[in-house]
């Protein structure tokens, strides 16, 4: 790595401090670099908190280097008033000469514009520095802004025999080891939401929340076409707020969100009013038809399978993901092997 990468490596890591707190707003962090030293850093530590960049002004004790230092950070500053005014004003007033940018911030109120502004103001800039890295890190941001849709990941477990859950089931049933089963409800607290269709919610009852690690509960999306599922479930309680897709109402109960969508496109239709509910990413954990209707009309970016080694001998067959997976870890009783598609990066 050359400097530029290494600080915009750090610029990537502190910004993840940010998963989980700062969506629909990206994650971002900044150092800045007096003389090849940092001297400065933040990020973004929640949605409507200040942004990387003013806490990394911030953070510089002595203001007049300020004019003889290099600003990096991971996504293009903003130059529109929102929560929080725009970050080009705050780099101009102290007269930062030279600013190091990761990637193009999509959202339309930026795109581009936050570069221009600072070049309009004789502010060097260098971009695209560690740009795919930068990209990944906000693929949730990009996908959502890019493609006019959630980022979709799948998860399943599923037997050394190939079947995601028993024939006949007629109670809850898991086949992953508590580091698993931890490991989940860690991603469920990095997503803005969690999809399952009516049989899972039959079948097992889920809530469907983070209990086993800290962070906040993700929104909970239910197809369920005919309004089947008893209110009894777990899914309808006040732990957070469940939205229902249905074709007989829109409607609005206590913490559950009915929408009334059009069922000839299922998919495409509850993608299309995620995004106009502002959800970024939704993490889809079954069942088996209802991942493999996403798998079949190719809406998925990241697929995550537990390989389990138990077997279940009689049982619904899993899902397939097909390619080599990009990463594999081990876990006491499972593999975990992660895919991708659509890669943005």
């Amino acid at each position: 790595m050359n400097v530029d990468e290494l600080f915009m490596k750090k610029c990537i890591d502190i910004s993840l401090n940010g998963m989980g707190m700062v969506s629909p707003n990206p994650m971002v962090g900044c150092v800045i670099v007096h003389e090849n030293k940092i001297v400065g850093k933040g990020y973004h530590k929640f949605y409507g908190d200040l942004h990387a960049e003013r806490h990394a002004i911030d953070s510089v004790s002595n203001k007049d280097i300020l004019k003889n230092s290099t600003l990096y950070v991971n996504l293009e500053p903003c130059s529109h008033h929102g929560k929080q005014p725009p970050c080009t004003d705050y780099i101009k007033k102290y007269d930062i000469p030279k600013v190091v940018i990761g990637c193009n911030d999509p959202h339309k109120l930026v795109c581009g514009n936050g570069i221009n502004e600072l070049l309009k103001n004789n502010i060097s800039i260098t971009k695209n520095v560690l740009l795919n890295s930068c990209r990944s890190l906000n693929r949730r941001f990009i996908t959502f802004h890019e493609s006019k849709r959630p980022y979709i990941i799948l998860k399943f477990a599923k037997s050394a025999d190939g079947y995601i859950a028993p024939l006949n089931q007629n109670k809850p049933f898991w086949m992953t080891s508590k580091k698993a089963k931890d490991t989940v409800h860690k991603w469920r607290s990095q997503e803005d939401a969690i999809l399952v269709g009516r049989k899972t919610v039959e079948k097992d009852n889920p809530q469907l929340t983070v209990r086993n690690c800290k962070g906040k509960n993700p929104i909970r999306i239910l197809i369920d076409r005919n309004l089947k599922t008893n209110k009894k479930f777990l899914i309808y309680n006040d732990d957070a707020i469940t939205i229902i897709f249905n074709e007989i109402k829109s409607e609005i109960i206590g913490t559950n969100q009915y929408i009334k969508i059009n069922f000839k496109n299922t998919e495409k239709e509850i993608l299309n009013k995620l995004h106009e509910n502002n959800i970024q990413s939704v993490l889809i954990e079954g069942g088996r038809d209802t991942i493999n209707h996403f798998i079949n009309k190719n809406l998925w970016d990241e697929a995550r399978v537990f390989n389990s080694n138990h077997q279940i001998h009689d049982g619904i067959k899993s899902p397939e993901i097909f390619g080599k997976p990009k990463e594999i870890e081990q876990f006491p009783e499972e593999v975990l092997e992660k895919f991708t598609n659509n890669a943005i990066y």
